[in-house]
């Protein structure tokens, strides 16, 4: 399996180098634990990783990574909520000053949304289930005279899931508070450009 055996290349290089570069750091964090002052919630896509783009150092970022970056409305009861209990777990437990939620183009879960419009079968489907937090969006999209729904969509979806931060009781109240603050960002590999979301108008507009 050579694709293993470049993982463990790729350590070996990390062991000699940027692990020793950072010793100092590592053992503070081993010792100290973490206190990161910003969460990225991101996509799980192989071409958009937060640590690079944002070129963070250990402990600087606690990151949350699912499909198409999205945030489920709150919702307490007995089920599994992996993306909620990493929020609950950031906000109450490290106390996070950032969240910032990260689209990115091309991205396969909004694709997939946008394929499965119209669909009235059930699906067994994780993706399928987990993408209907954006249904209401995908309906307006797909019905909309935009020229590029994939973006209008992966756009919108940053928009919802900042909306759906905000129904997490704890996240409203620091917000209010100014102990929390919240952002949407879009990146692209196609051109390289961070967009960040400005709220009040609704646009985003480059870094």
């Amino acid at each position: 399996m050579p694709e293993f055996a470049h993982l463990v290349s790729g350590y070996k290089r990390f062991r000699q180098g940027a692990y020793l570069e950072q010793k100092s750091k590592y053992d503070l964090l081993s010792s100290d634990g973490q206190m990161p002052p910003v969460m990225i919630i991101s996509c799980c896509d192989s071409r958009v990783d937060p640590a690079t783009i944002f070129d963070t150092v250990p402990g600087q970022v606690f990151a949350l990574r699912n499909v198409a970056n999205l945030v489920p409305p709150y919702q307490p009861d007995s089920h599994l909520h992996g993306a909620s209990a990493a929020i609950e777990f950031g906000v109450t437990g490290l106390n996070v000053q950032h969240i910032v939620i990260l689209g990115h183009g091309q991205c396969g879960g909004i694709k997939a949304a946008l394929q499965n419009h119209g669909a009235k079968e059930k699906s067994e489907s994780f993706v399928h289930n987990w993408m209907s937090i954006i249904d209401d969006a995908v309906e307006h999209v797909c019905n909309s005279t935009s020229d590029d729904k994939q973006l209008a969509l992966e756009l919108e979806a940053i928009k919802i899931s900042l909306h759906n931060l905000r129904t997490f009781p704890y996240i409203k109240e620091r917000e209010d508070s100014g102990q929390l603050k919240l952002h949407g960002t879009f990146f692209a590999i196609s051109d390289g450009i961070l967009h960040v979301l400005d709220e009040e108008t609704g646009l985003f507009s480059p870094a």
